[in-house]
């Protein structure tokens, strides 16, 4: 009888493994449990390739003199959304300020905080969310996703799961939302400061900033990763910024973000890995505020201009591992001033840096090309397509779990194109809308090719 009962045990398995198999694809249960799925490979597959091994080594110089570079530039922004190449948005006017003494301390009042849980990748819905509701508007962070991050459109999915492969907005996304989509006006800039930014507060306006976040990962070893965070006051006493972090939680999952001090080297550190990029949302009505406290920063080639000056600076005065985003942020500043030769020099430099970081209280910065795509305007548009393909393999196949990095793969298939591999730049393309469904860019790419999407 025991022997019969063990038996049938063993017949028991294979049908509960089929039947578990069976409900896993059932539509509704497998778009929940289909990114635990994913997150639990990805684990594995940094336990066994860590990313933070990954080395870019580039192997190409530049072949194209500056009129060329000129002209293929003009015909892909024919092509491309302008925002995608440079930060051109806005008005570009230079009025004079008048110096105006800070106050010690501005704290905007009447805040509606808004974390990014229980969704995926919300860093930048959430931010946006903030900065919007401060002027009025009633929609939610899902209203700004569904048109910055869509996903890839799966109908069997919910919008929350379709979300989950888009890993990063880009700034331009959220500054397009705005102008497109809202009543409210916004620009970013590079080549900000900690100045500016208390300029800003003390006459009302709360700012974005885009910068690198640290956190420890499960070796204690200190790991970077890209944030948003909505600046909303400042206070010379305590020596920091009060921020909105849409990120921090309580080991119990409980939101910890709202209004938390963010000392001025800490969050000067983290702004640097982003080149000291900046957001401002405002009504149209007082734009021409606005544009007196930016000053010079209304033109977007003189804000480049400034921060290659802070990127020289810093190169001559920082060491060790900070030289790797100084030489990062002159190639991006190259890159905003259509010099991308010199861009293509910068970043070398940079990656050359990256192979000889000292990992021994930090990994590598691997998901640097997750939120940054400087280095692929650089070495496309010096015609080192190659080096454009061997960057994007790297940072695709290896830095990421699964290759969900639209932009990665958009710049891939340009450059496969370039090098008569039509073919491989229609699957990287196609790749790109299953990131991002009805991505503008990719869309463009494929019409051009005379394949529809």
């Amino acid at each position: 009888m025991q022997k019969r009962n063990r038996w049938n045990y063993k017949l028991l398995i294979p049908l509960v493994i089929a039947l578990g198999i069976g409900v896993y694809f059932i539509p509704p249960v497998n778009a929940r449990l289909a990114p635990r799925v994913d997150l639990l490979y990805a684990q594995i597959k940094y336990l066994i390739d860590p990313p933070e091994d990954a080395i870019f080594q580039p192997q190409q110089q530049s072949q194209v003199d500056t009129a060329l570079t000129e002209m293929m530039q003009t015909h892909v922004a024919s092509r491309t959304p302008q925002a995608t190449l440079t930060p051109t948005v806005g008005p570009t006017r230079k009025p004079t300020i008048t110096p105006t003494p800070l106050p010690a301390s501005a704290i905007l009042p009447d805040i509606t905080y808004v974390d990014q849980h229980n969704r995926w990748n919300y860093c930048g819905p959430a931010n946006l969310t903030m900065a919007l509701n401060f002027w009025g508007w009633e929609g939610n962070r899902d209203d700004v996703a569904r048109v910055v991050k869509p996903g890839d459109g799966d109908p069997k999915k919910d919008f929350i799961q379709q979300g989950f492969p888009d890993k990063n907005v880009m700034p331009y996304e959220l500054v397009d939302f705005v102008n497109e989509e809202t009543e409210y006006r916004a620009l970013f800039r590079l080549g900000g400061d900690m100045d500016l930014i208390k300029r800003l507060i003390a006459a009302g306006f709360p700012v974005i900033v885009e910068k690198g976040y640290y956190e420890r990962d499960a070796n204690g070893k200190i790991d970077w990763l890209g944030h948003y965070l909505f600046t909303t006051g400042y206070d010379d006493a305590r020596g920091g910024f009060i921020v909105q972090d849409s990120y921090l939680k309580d080991k119990k999952g409980n939101p910890i973000g709202e209004s938390i001090l963010s000392e001025y080297e800490i969050y000067q550190d983290g702004w640097r890995t982003f080149n000291y990029l900046f957001i401002v949302a405002y009504p149209p009505d007082r734009e021409p505020e606005v544009m007196n406290l930016l000053g010079a920063w209304t033109d977007t080639e003189w804000a480049a201009q400034h921060a290659l000056d802070i990127a020289n600076e810093e190169i001559s005065s920082l060491s060790g591992n900070t030289l790797f985003y100084a030489w990062f942020n002159k190639g991006t500043s190259h890159v905003a001033l259509n010099q991308y030769v010199d861009a293509a020099a910068a970043y070398d430099k940079a990656f050359q840096l990256y192979e000889v970081w000292d990992t021994t209280e930090q990994n590598r910065p691997y998901r640097m090309m997750w939120f940054q795509t400087g280095p692929y305007f650089a070495y496309y548009y010096s015609a080192r397509y190659q080096d454009v393909i061997n960057l994007a393999d790297t940072t695709l196949n290896i830095t990421i779990s699964k290759p969900t990095l639209e932009e990665s793969l958009l710049w891939r298939g340009r450059a496969y194109y370039m090098i008569g591999n039509t073919q491989a730049a229609i699957t990287d393309y196609r790749a790109a809308l299953k990131v991002h469904v009805n991505w503008t860019p990719a869309i463009q790419a494929l019409q051009d090719l005379g394949v529809q999407p």
